[in-house]
Protein backbone atom coordinates (compact mmCIF):
# COMPACT_ATOMS: atom_id res chain seq x y z
CA UNK A 1 0.00 0.00 0.00
CA UNK A 2 1.65 3.36 -1.24
CA UNK A 3 0.98 6.75 0.16
CA UNK A 4 -1.30 7.97 -2.50
CA UNK A 5 -3.57 4.89 -2.33
CA UNK A 6 -4.36 5.68 1.50
CA UNK A 7 -7.51 7.68 2.44
CA UNK A 8 -7.12 9.95 5.49
CA UNK A 9 -10.35 11.38 7.40
CA UNK A 10 -9.40 14.61 9.34
CA UNK A 11 -12.36 15.15 11.96
CA UNK A 12 -11.52 18.99 13.31
CA UNK A 13 -13.58 21.95 13.77
CA UNK A 14 -10.75 23.96 13.82
CA UNK A 15 -10.25 25.35 9.87
CA UNK A 16 -6.50 26.52 10.06
CA UNK A 17 -5.72 22.85 12.03
CA UNK A 18 -7.97 21.36 8.89
CA UNK A 19 -5.94 23.66 6.01
CA UNK A 20 -2.33 22.68 7.97
CA UNK A 21 -3.50 18.94 7.95
CA UNK A 22 -4.59 19.24 4.40
CA UNK A 23 -1.62 20.74 3.06
CA UNK A 24 0.67 18.49 5.07
CA UNK A 25 -0.86 15.24 4.48
CA UNK A 26 -1.58 15.95 0.89
CA UNK A 27 2.19 16.47 0.40
CA UNK A 28 3.38 13.30 1.62
CA UNK A 29 1.00 11.97 -1.13
CA UNK A 30 -2.06 10.97 0.90
CA UNK A 31 -5.51 11.21 0.35
CA UNK A 32 -7.63 13.82 2.61
CA UNK A 33 -11.33 14.04 3.52
CA UNK A 34 -12.13 16.54 5.93
CA UNK A 35 -15.00 16.71 8.32
CA UNK A 36 -15.89 19.12 10.92
CA UNK A 37 -17.98 17.28 13.30
CA UNK A 38 -18.77 14.10 14.74
CA UNK A 39 -22.10 13.86 12.27
CA UNK A 40 -20.17 14.54 9.20
CA UNK A 41 -17.49 12.18 10.16
CA UNK A 42 -19.87 9.37 10.46
CA UNK A 43 -21.42 10.17 7.02
CA UNK A 44 -17.49 10.52 5.61
CA UNK A 45 -16.73 6.71 7.00
CA UNK A 46 -19.81 5.28 5.04
CA UNK A 47 -19.38 7.06 1.97
CA UNK A 48 -15.21 6.66 1.90
CA UNK A 49 -14.08 4.04 4.41
CA UNK A 50 -10.99 5.66 5.09
CA UNK A 51 -7.93 4.07 6.06
CA UNK A 52 -7.00 5.90 9.22
CA UNK A 53 -9.05 8.53 11.30
CA UNK A 54 -7.28 11.89 12.56
CA UNK A 55 -8.75 12.96 15.49
CA UNK A 56 -9.94 16.56 17.55
CA UNK A 57 -11.51 15.47 20.86
CA UNK A 58 -13.57 19.04 21.34
CA UNK A 59 -15.81 18.52 18.54
CA UNK A 60 -18.95 20.83 19.08
CA UNK A 61 -21.58 18.12 18.58
CA UNK A 62 -20.28 14.97 20.11
CA UNK A 63 -16.99 14.85 21.83
CA UNK A 64 -13.84 12.83 19.97
CA UNK A 65 -14.23 10.26 23.31
CA UNK A 66 -17.43 9.18 22.77
CA UNK A 67 -16.77 9.37 18.87
CA UNK A 68 -14.32 6.93 19.41
CA UNK A 69 -16.27 4.45 21.91
CA UNK A 70 -18.86 4.63 19.45
CA UNK A 71 -16.42 3.50 16.88
CA UNK A 72 -15.09 0.51 19.30
CA UNK A 73 -18.15 -0.68 20.52
CA UNK A 74 -19.29 -1.28 17.01
CA UNK A 75 -15.86 -3.63 16.08
CA UNK A 76 -14.28 -0.86 13.79
CA UNK A 77 -10.58 -1.92 13.89
CA UNK A 78 -10.51 1.44 11.76
CA UNK A 79 -6.49 3.39 13.19
CA UNK A 80 -7.19 6.42 14.79
CA UNK A 81 -4.92 9.00 15.85
CA UNK A 82 -6.12 11.67 18.17
CA UNK A 83 -4.84 15.19 17.73
CA UNK A 84 -5.97 17.43 20.53
CA UNK A 85 -4.78 20.86 22.89
CA UNK A 86 -5.97 18.39 25.95
CA UNK A 87 -2.61 17.91 27.56
CA UNK A 88 -3.39 16.28 31.02
CA UNK A 89 -2.27 12.49 31.08
CA UNK A 90 -5.97 11.34 32.35
CA UNK A 91 -6.91 12.98 29.10
CA UNK A 92 -3.97 10.73 27.29
CA UNK A 93 -4.91 7.69 28.52
CA UNK A 94 -8.55 7.73 28.82
CA UNK A 95 -8.35 8.31 24.69
CA UNK A 96 -5.39 5.62 24.40
CA UNK A 97 -8.25 3.03 26.50
CA UNK A 98 -11.00 3.89 24.72
CA UNK A 99 -9.32 2.07 21.26
CA UNK A 100 -6.83 5.37 20.00
CA UNK A 101 -3.49 3.57 18.58
CA UNK A 102 -2.07 7.05 19.51
CA UNK A 103 -2.12 10.94 20.73
CA UNK A 104 -0.15 13.70 19.66
CA UNK A 105 -1.08 17.53 21.20
CA UNK A 106 -1.58 21.04 19.59
CA UNK A 107 0.32 22.83 18.97
CA UNK A 108 2.62 19.82 16.72
CA UNK A 109 4.87 18.90 14.45
CA UNK A 110 3.78 17.77 10.94
CA UNK A 111 7.24 15.19 10.58
CA UNK A 112 5.78 13.83 14.09
CA UNK A 113 2.02 13.38 13.20
CA UNK A 114 3.18 11.49 10.02
CA UNK A 115 5.34 8.96 11.30
CA UNK A 116 2.52 8.30 14.25
CA UNK A 117 0.32 7.91 11.10
CA UNK A 118 2.62 5.44 9.25
CA UNK A 119 3.21 3.28 12.74
CA UNK A 120 -0.54 2.85 12.69
CA UNK A 121 -1.11 1.84 9.66
CA UNK A 122 1.50 -0.45 10.03
CA UNK A 123 0.74 -1.76 12.70
CA UNK A 124 -3.21 -2.31 11.23
CA UNK A 125 -1.09 -4.37 8.36
CA UNK A 126 0.74 -6.21 10.79
CA UNK A 127 -2.51 -7.42 12.43
CA UNK A 128 -3.50 -8.91 8.75
CA UNK A 129 -0.40 -11.63 8.56
CA UNK A 130 1.47 -14.09 10.27
CA UNK A 131 5.30 -12.01 11.44
CA UNK A 132 7.05 -14.57 13.54
CA UNK A 133 10.29 -12.08 13.81
CA UNK A 134 10.07 -8.94 15.12
CA UNK A 135 13.62 -6.69 14.76
CA UNK A 136 14.42 -3.40 15.30
CA UNK A 137 18.18 -2.27 16.06
CA UNK A 138 20.30 -5.06 17.76
CA UNK A 139 16.94 -6.19 19.24
CA UNK A 140 15.37 -9.76 18.10
CA UNK A 141 12.09 -11.43 19.03
CA UNK A 142 11.00 -14.96 17.67
CA UNK A 143 7.59 -14.91 18.50
CA UNK A 144 6.95 -18.56 17.48
CA UNK A 145 10.10 -19.63 19.27
CA UNK A 146 9.78 -17.29 21.93
CA UNK A 147 13.64 -16.49 21.49
CA UNK A 148 14.85 -12.83 22.28
CA UNK A 149 18.24 -11.75 20.89
CA UNK A 150 20.38 -8.15 21.71
CA UNK A 151 22.98 -7.86 18.78
CA UNK A 152 23.03 -11.63 17.67
CA UNK A 153 23.44 -13.10 21.83
CA UNK A 154 20.40 -14.88 23.07
CA UNK A 155 18.98 -13.07 26.09
CA UNK A 156 17.43 -15.08 28.65
CA UNK A 157 14.22 -13.60 30.31
CA UNK A 158 11.95 -14.63 32.97
CA UNK A 159 7.85 -15.88 32.14
CA UNK A 160 6.73 -11.77 32.72
CA UNK A 161 9.67 -10.38 31.43
CA UNK A 162 9.14 -12.40 28.40
CA UNK A 163 5.26 -11.34 28.32
CA UNK A 164 5.72 -8.20 28.92
CA UNK A 165 7.84 -7.82 25.56
CA UNK A 166 5.87 -10.00 23.68
CA UNK A 167 2.60 -7.59 24.10
CA UNK A 168 4.82 -3.95 23.25
CA UNK A 169 6.32 -6.15 20.05
CA UNK A 170 2.88 -7.20 19.21
CA UNK A 171 1.92 -3.58 19.67
CA UNK A 172 5.24 -2.01 18.53
CA UNK A 173 4.92 1.54 17.97
CA UNK A 174 2.17 2.23 19.81
CA UNK A 175 1.76 3.66 23.48
CA UNK A 176 0.41 1.18 25.77
CA UNK A 177 -1.22 2.37 28.80
CA UNK A 178 0.01 1.15 32.09
CA UNK A 179 -3.38 -0.57 32.59
CA UNK A 180 -3.49 -2.00 29.56
CA UNK A 181 -0.56 -3.81 29.90
CA UNK A 182 -1.33 -5.11 33.64
CA UNK A 183 -4.32 -6.75 31.86
CA UNK A 184 -2.09 -7.81 28.86
CA UNK A 185 0.21 -9.81 31.34
CA UNK A 186 -1.37 -9.49 35.24
CA UNK A 187 -5.44 -9.71 34.04
CA UNK A 188 -5.75 -6.40 35.68
CA UNK A 189 -4.97 -7.18 39.16
CA UNK A 190 -2.04 -6.32 40.13
CA UNK A 191 -0.50 -3.06 41.17
CA UNK A 192 1.47 -0.79 38.60
CA UNK A 193 4.48 -1.11 40.69
CA UNK A 194 5.16 -4.53 39.40
CA UNK A 195 4.76 -3.65 35.86
CA UNK A 196 7.60 -0.72 36.57
CA UNK A 197 9.95 -3.47 38.32
CA UNK A 198 9.59 -5.81 35.72
CA UNK A 199 9.99 -3.35 33.23
CA UNK A 200 12.91 -2.16 35.16
CA UNK A 201 14.54 -5.63 34.85
CA UNK A 202 13.83 -6.14 31.42
CA UNK A 203 15.57 -3.27 30.39
CA UNK A 204 18.64 -4.18 32.12
CA UNK A 205 18.50 -7.63 30.16
CA UNK A 206 18.36 -5.57 26.71
CA UNK A 207 19.17 -2.24 26.78
CA UNK A 208 22.74 -0.95 25.86
CA UNK A 209 22.14 1.52 28.70
CA UNK A 210 19.28 0.97 30.48
CA UNK A 211 18.88 4.85 32.16
CA UNK A 212 18.67 5.71 28.22
CA UNK A 213 16.71 3.10 26.93
CA UNK A 214 16.58 3.27 22.68
CA UNK A 215 13.94 -0.05 22.85
CA UNK A 216 11.45 0.29 25.33
CA UNK A 217 10.45 4.32 25.95
CA UNK A 218 8.71 5.51 28.79
CA UNK A 219 5.29 7.34 28.24
CA UNK A 220 5.53 9.92 31.34
CA UNK A 221 1.73 9.14 33.19
CA UNK A 222 0.99 6.49 30.47
CA UNK A 223 2.69 3.56 29.92
CA UNK A 224 5.83 2.12 27.35
CA UNK A 225 5.96 2.36 23.72
CA UNK A 226 8.06 0.04 22.09
CA UNK A 227 10.63 1.16 19.40
CA UNK A 228 9.16 1.74 15.37
CA UNK A 229 8.37 -1.65 14.04
CA UNK A 230 10.86 -3.88 11.75
CA UNK A 231 9.68 -7.05 10.58
CA UNK A 232 11.25 -9.87 8.95
CA UNK A 233 10.70 -11.53 6.92
CA UNK A 234 8.55 -8.92 4.87
CA UNK A 235 5.20 -10.80 3.80
CA UNK A 236 2.89 -8.20 3.39
CA UNK A 237 3.53 -5.10 1.85
CA UNK A 238 4.64 -1.95 4.25
CA UNK A 239 3.29 1.49 3.76
CA UNK A 240 5.72 2.82 1.73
Amino acid sequence: MTNSSVKILVVDDEPPIRKLLRLGLSTQGYSVVEATNATAAIEQIALMQPDLIVLDLGLPDLSGYELLRRWRDEGSGLPVVILSSRTDEGGIVQALELGADDYITKPFGMNELVARIHVALRHRLQQQGERPIFETGGLSVDLVKRIVKVDGKEVKLSPKEYEILRVLVQHAGKALTHRFLLAQVWGGSTDVQYLRVYVRQLRQKIERLPDQPQYITTETGVGYRLREVEWTPAQATEIE
